[in-house]
């Protein structure tokens, strides 16, 4: 019987890790929207100004790639 509570123990503890790791994942998405949002209105402000020198931001994809791959590595230790 106490092994039992030991497992469904275990498998809460996996189900909250699992949903604090979306939810991190979550913020990050969310953090990455704010940059493409800002991005968006810098860009359309140097365009009016005609300003050569807008400020570079990290790529997209490569954040998105870094997102992906943080689940796959959650998947896999979840497993």
């Amino acid at each position: 019987m106490e092994n039992n509570k030991d497992l469904r123990d275990i498998e809460i503890a996996k189900l909250a890790f699992i949903g604090a790791s979306i939810a991190a994942l979550g913020d990050g998405i969310g953090a990455l929207a704010a940059g493409l949002a800002l991005e968006s209105l810098e860009k359309d402000y140097y365009t009016q100004n005609n300003s050569r020198h807008a400020p570079r931001v990290e790529s997209t994809k490569i954040q998105l790639d870094h997102f992906i791959n943080e689940l796959i590595q959650i998947r896999n230790i979840v497993r």
